[in-house]
């Protein structure tokens, strides 16, 4: 009888959840149309070696874009695999938040990327529900309009929307 009751208690606590949750989602404002996930960035020592090995693994590299963004301090290779990306990100100057992430975390994720209709009004509608922003407002990056969500906001995680050019 004891084990029934405990259970019981579960399902209500879980149902009390999901009425908040339901309680919670019927109380949205504005919100961000988020389309799909763009891209995955992460971060490496080397671009070239980080190449060879995933395609060692995955044979999934046969057409990459390296570029040097000076302005963020990074070497950017973008890998596409079917509508989604995979972003590999080498600082070239250590002063950089990416130098920094890899120094103090070593190599690995380093943000999700989101793409949105409109980069500025997806910050602005996260900034006034409460997240703590990278960016106030969106700048021109590789792919088109982009600005951050502190990871502070989002349970750990860095993410990035984008208004794809």
């Amino acid at each position: 009888m004891r084990k029934e009751t405990q259970r019981i208690n579960r399902g209500t606590k879980g149902l009390e959840e999901e009425l908040r949750l339901v309680h919670m989602l019927s109380k949205r404002r504005e919100r961000v149309r988020i389309k799909r996930v763009d891209h995955i960035g992460i971060v490496v020592k080397n671009i070239y070696e980080a190449l060879s090995l995933y395609d060692k693994l995955f044979e999934f590299v046969t057409l990459v874009r390296i570029d040097i963004l000076y302005e963020q301090g990074v070497k950017v290779a973008i890998i596409p695999i079917g509508e989604l990306e995979v972003e590999l990100l080498e600082p070239v100057d250590p002063e950089t938040g990416v130098a920094k992430f890899l120094e103090k975390r070593g190599e690995g994720l380093h943000h999700i990327a989101f793409e949105v209709d409109d980069a500025n009004e997806g910050l602005k509608s996260v900034g006034e529900k409460g997240a703590k922003l990278i960016d106030r407002e969106s700048w021109q990056g590789l792919r088109g309009r982009t600005g951050f969500i502190h990871p502070a906001s989002t349970k750990g995680v860095l993410i990035e929307l984008i208004q794809r050019a």
